[in-house]
């Protein structure tokens, strides 16, 4: 428990919140941070300042950025007839930085979940097909998690963009690279073997 008149433990208590940290890797951040505080401590102040001011979502995909539209959606070297659609901007950022995909992205905020009560309405579907409306996309891809959300999502997705014509894909799923096949579960080697091809 928190002691709110303890500073240390007050910052141990924020960061131990963050994904990744539990309180023991915040102990030892904080008591790394304190050790030199002038060169460590205060600058990550400043920039967590600086951050929380200037860093906004995009209103056109919904990524996070200092700039609005972000510098995706901005830079024409970007092939602006694809838009890659997403549940987070976690996803997002690791295609980045995967360097897998030049087109643009959709950022859903979710997935559609019946036990979540997650409906379409809770999700930037609307934006979506109004992007699409909006003409010169040839193609949406569905980078949705493989689980019954996701493939219901993007069941919902493709019935709704039918209409407009534009093409619908979805990533492959099956073995990745380095994996071993007696390590996989059950339900990647069974989408692995439907997804074959010629070689």
């Amino acid at each position: 428990m928190d002691h709110p008149h303890d500073p240390i433990e007050h910052l141990i208590g924020l960061l131990a919140r963050l994904p990744g940290l539990g309180r023991r890797s915040a102990r030892r951040a904080v008591l790394k941070m304190l050790m030199s505080p002038d060169q460590t401590m205060l600058p990550l102040a400043a920039a967590l300042r600086d951050a929380a001011s200037a860093v906004q979502r995009c209103r056109i995909c919904g990524n996070l950025d200092a700039v609005n539209p972000c510098s995706i959606c901005r830079d024409p070297q970007r092939d602006h007839g694809v838009i890659c659609v997403v549940e987070g901007v976690s996803e997002l950022w690791a295609l980045e930085r995967a360097h897998a995909h030049r087109g643009l992205y959709h950022v859903l905020g979710g997935t559609l979940s019946a036990l979540g009560g997650v409906g379409p309405e809770d999700l930037a579907v609307q934006p979506l097909l109004a992007r699409v409306a909006e003409g010169g996309v040839e193609e949406v891809i569905l980078a949705l998690p493989a689980t019954v959300d996701g493939a219901t999502t993007a069941h919902y997705l493709t019935d709704r963009l039918k209409p407009s014509g534009v093409q619908v894909t979805r990533l492959a799923q099956g073995v990745p690279i380095g994996g071993a096949l007696d390590v996989l579960d059950e339900g990647t080697l069974a989408a692995a073997l439907k997804a074959r091809r010629s070689v």
